[in-house]
């Protein structure tokens, strides 16, 4: 179960975010350039950061928006769309600080959490809110959920990217530190007989 398991979340991720030939191959991976390189991604973090002073502005518009259609709308849609917009705004904040943690600090498993949040949660309630007409959607209400369901496009294309380059880095780097740590073994555990030659 365990085996299986592992190889079937390690092809699902080899799909998702697929490492090149270079970085599989240790024969063949670029060599990295001496000191640190950066590999935070730069058009992702401005997204998120802007994001961030949007998504205020975006929760008081569709509250405000919301209080005054409230009235008009049927009971269901009172109830869905007042969930929509409580589990919208609890994974918008989880969501944009694993974003920002995880590109300025490179770090893949929160970038990667970042990336399937917007995928598979915030995508289809951003499209939900924006193109169901039942929901009775006025001006400025279309008008906020349209750049917010950019933003979220935008990220989940950019965080795509961001999350290969990452992740090949990540993969040149550790086939790089076999190399740095066969440096530092002792000449005389590794070849014995040279005890003897001495």
């Amino acid at each position: 179960m365990d085996a299986t398991f592992r190889r079937t979340m390690h092809s699902v991720t080899d799909v998702l975010f697929p490492v090149s030939k270079n970085a599989r191959d240790p024969q063949q991976h670029q060599m990295l350039k001496t000191g640190n390189e950066y590999v935070t991604n730069l058009p992702l973090q401005m997204l998120i950061y802007f994001n961030v002073f949007f998504s205020p502005l975006w929760f008081i518009a569709s509250i405000v928006m919301l209080e005054a259609k409230f009235s008009y709308l049927t009971q269901l849609y009172q109830i869905v769309l007042v969930s929509v917009y409580i589990v919208y705004t609890l994974i918008e904040l989880v969501r944009l600080y694993l974003g920002f943690v995880g590109n300025l600090m490179e770090r893949v498993p929160e970038l990667a959490g970042f990336w399937l949040l917007t995928m598979i949660l915030q995508f289809p309630l951003i499209l939900l809110l924006l193109l169901n007409d039942d929901a009775l959607l006025l001006p400025l209400e279309r008008a906020v959920h349209i750049i917010k369901a950019l933003f979220v496009v935008s990220e989940v294309i950019v965080g795509y990217f961001a999350i290969r380059v990452m992740v090949n880095y990540q993969v040149t780097k550790y086939h790089l530190q076999q190399f740095t740590d066969l440096e530092h073994v002792d000449e005389d555990s590794y070849y014995p007989e040279s005890r003897y030659t001495s």
